[in-house]
């Protein structure tokens, strides 16, 4: 008798067309940042940050490879976290509204997961991810928990300070595979 061969199930690919990041588009997800005068108090068009919970990590991180498509997403539960191109490069990055919950408020028609980090969320859903388009001279402040995906981008390589915790990608790192979980495969379309 023949071993039956396995038929993998290809991805449905959802196409997303990107978002110009602006202060009013990005508000769900976190902030972002643009210039500001010199000796301009602090305010609301800074960054609102935690990093109450380690020791924090600004710096420049060197990502290669990272085409207009992506299956995975992550969020950080415990602190905030500052994304932006060196030089002002056009970025692209899918975001999901934080879903961290208590277990006790979680909704009946919702599914809860446990992260290995200890927290409770609700995974993303497929018609939930945006994505964002960041050109020039500023950032993005994640707000808490905002699932993220990225940085992607045309380039070959390029580089990108980022600023966390010391250990966020150690203990505070969850993910979430569409493919796996919903058989999705996002591309980025303009």
């Amino acid at each position: 008798m023949e071993n039956p061969v396995k038929i993998k199930k290809q991805a449905e690919v959802v196409k997303l067309k990107p978002i110009e990041a602006t202060k009013e588009s990005f508000a769900e997800f976190g902030q972002v940042i643009e210039a500001s005068p010199d000796g301009e108090e602090f305010g609301p068009q800074d960054a609102q940050l935690d990093l109450s919970h380690g020791l924090p990590r600004f710096y420049i991180m060197r990502l290669e490879d990272r085409p207009l498509k992506f299956s995975t997403i992550t969020h950080h539960a415990g602190v905030t976290q500052c994304l932006g191109s060196i030089g002002g490069h056009v970025w692209y990055l899918g975001v999901a509204k934080p879903s961290i919950v208590d277990s006790n408020e979680a909704r009946s028609d919702a599914v809860v997961a446990r992260s290995h980090c200890g927290h409770f969320y609700v995974p993303p859903a497929v018609e939930d991810v945006r994505v964002f388009r960041i050109s020039g001279p500023k950032f993005l402040k994640l707000n808490r928990g905002t699932w993220h995906a990225g940085p992607l981008f045309k380039a070959d390589n390029m580089d990108f300070y980022n600023l966390e915790l010391s250990n966020t990608n150690v203990v505070d790192h969850t993910t979430h595979n569409f493919i796996k979980e919903n058989g999705v495969l996002f591309s980025i379309h303009e």
